[in-house]
């Protein structure tokens, strides 16, 4: 691999030193990144990089896994230098021999990813590349490190604090409402009454994380419903047929949909964060709210189901009840992890399992996943910080005891699913 590695990088080396000018015409794809990648001329490094961002979309399928592919061999990095840099820094630690240590182990790729990035609207492009190394790349190992090179700078670029939260109202922007549309990955948008239902009365908030790189592009956003009570039904809380109320007369918000918009920064987390601030800008808005609760899909039920051969009869609400209590608290992943993503998702923010709804999702989906049950995850704003750390150090599932009350009676019947799986 690494003889490989040496031909290709003496290749596209030579190449590259022929592509000196601003036209590109004749030049390839893989010519122009190892051009790139050696000139110091900024006029260039904007040349370079919109043309190649430019050209990226166009390719089929199969050139750009050549290309990931030369990224993956031609840019990685070199064992014997950085055990080398290693064994020197070691022997005489100093500015310069970290330095040495650090060059040596940071592979070129993420250097090409920086640089590409200073063309105009690069970032939205560079989310997109992401977006077909992990549809192209799924079962290919040798890519897997590309993956972790995109990660590991899209962490640092889309961090907290360059984020920005902005409301989404029915008096936005109709680009943002159509993303919105296409984005919801919860519960359908069927048309743009639908929409409308959702984002114009009084009582209907949403809000989305934008990053300054992409103005017109909401990362992630969130539907909330402010309610009197808690919410038991998804049905009910969209009928096209409900009252509005005044705001002023909730007591609860309901975070009934959370959507992630760009592929490409698939385990790049904002929700956690986006729940918090919604919630903690919700509750000096509105005096009256002082209940912040979800009311969520439990997507990985009918798969754990059919794996441990448990009863599903969705036309027996208390039985569909039963397993998705002892589902939520007991199922585990060979990690110790919850099996179901979303209590993954919602518990690693510092909720708390709160209540169990057996009819809460009458959609076809919602009865083929669930089973037609959905969860109630319950966010105590003065809590979830310690209930996070809890999570996080001990892997408990929190719930509140009428829960595990359930569960642990649903276990004792149909057994308590001791094998991890796999999720």
């Amino acid at each position: 691999m690494t003889l490989l590695a040496d031909l290709l990088a003496t290749v596209f080396d030579r190449r590259a030193a022929n592509v000196t000018t601003g036209s590109y015409d004749g030049s390839s794809l893989l010519e122009m990144v190892d051009a790139l990648m050696v000139t110091r001329s900024e006029t260039q490094v904007l040349g370079l990089a919109r043309e190649i961002l430019a050209r990226f979309p166009k390719l089929t399928d199969e050139q750009k896994l050549a290309f990931f592919r030369h990224l993956a061999i031609g840019m990685d990095i070199d064992p014997q230098a950085v055990r080398a840099a290693l064994n020197a820094y070691e022997a005489a630690p100093s500015q310069s021999t970290y330095r040495a240590f650090l060059a040596a182990a940071e592979p070129q790729r993420q250097e090409l990813v920086r640089r590409l990035n200073q063309a105009p609207n690069a970032t939205a492009a560079l989310v997109q590349m992401r977006t077909d190394l992990l549809r192209l790349g799924r079962d290919d190992a040798t890519l897997s490190a590309i993956d972790l090179d995109f990660r590991h700078l899209f962490v640092s670029w889309f961090n907290r604090g360059f984020l920005v939260l902005r409301p989404i109202s029915w008096e936005s922007p109709a680009h943002i409402l159509e993303k919105v549309i296409a984005y919801e990955a919860v519960h359908e948008i069927q048309s743009w009454d639908d929409l409308r239902r959702r984002l114009a009365p009084e009582d209907r908030r949403c809000f989305a994380f934008f990053h300054p790189a992409m103005p017109d592009e909401p990362l992630i956003f969130v539907e909330v419903a402010l309610t009197k009570g808690r919410a038991s039904s998804i049905q009910a809380l969209l009928s096209e047929d409900r009252t509005p109320i005044a705001a002023s007369e909730a007591d609860t918000a309901v975070f009934y949909s959370i959507s992630n918009c760009q592929p490409g920064l698939a385990q790049i987390s904002f929700g956690s964060s986006l729940i918090k601030q919604v919630a903690t800008d919700l509750a000096a808005e509105q005096d009256g709210l002082k209940t912040f609760v979800t009311l969520s899909p439990i997507p990985g039920l009918r798969k754990w189901s059919d794996q441990i051969g448990a009863p599903w009869d969705p036309d027996t609400p208390e039985t569909m009840q039963g397993l998705a209590a002892h589902y939520l608290v007991n199922a585990k992943r060979d990690d110790g992890l919850p099996f179901d993503p979303v209590a993954r998702f919602h518990l690693g923010n510092g909720a708390v399992i709160s209540d169990i709804y057996p009819t809460g999702d009458q959609s076809p989906k919602g009865l083929e996943q669930s089973g037609g049950v959905m969860v109630s995850y319950y966010y105590d704003l003065a809590k979830v910080t310690a209930n996070q750390e809890h999570y996080i150090a001990t892997k408990d599932v929190q719930a509140l005891p009428s829960v595990k009350t359930l569960a642990k009676a649903t276990a004792g019947t149909i057994g308590t699913n001791e094998t991890p799986l796999h999720g």
